[in-house]
């Protein structure tokens, strides 16, 4: 997991963060991808709802959609289910 992308899990102003969403979303796609060094997740707190994005390697987006995107389904359900730990309600966008 890298430091600049996840936060220690203490409650901002905007409320609570969510960290172990994070880092179970980097953990899911780094066992995924061809190349785990390019798996990056990022959190973005500003708009209404968090949204937490996943950044892979080129050729890897494919494999994290999946077949009609029931991966993509998968990994979103998995990360909001963590989200909930944290007490948050997230986004989960893949971006190139």
């Amino acid at each position: 997991m890298s430091d600049e992308s996840i936060d220690d899990g203490v409650d901002t102003d905007e409320g609570p963060r969510p960290t172990h969403a994070a880092a179970v979303l980097e953990h899911v796609a780094k066992s995924l991808v061809d190349v785990p060094d390019e798996a990056r997740v990022d959190i973005d707190d500003k708009g209404r709802r968090t949204q937490v994005n996943l950044r892979v390697a080129d050729g890897d987006m494919g494999r994290i959609i999946g077949k009609r995107g029931r991966m993509a389904n998968a990994i979103r359900t998995v990360t909001r289910a963590a989200a909930a730990h944290d007490g948050v309600e997230i986004d989960v966008e893949f971006l190139d």
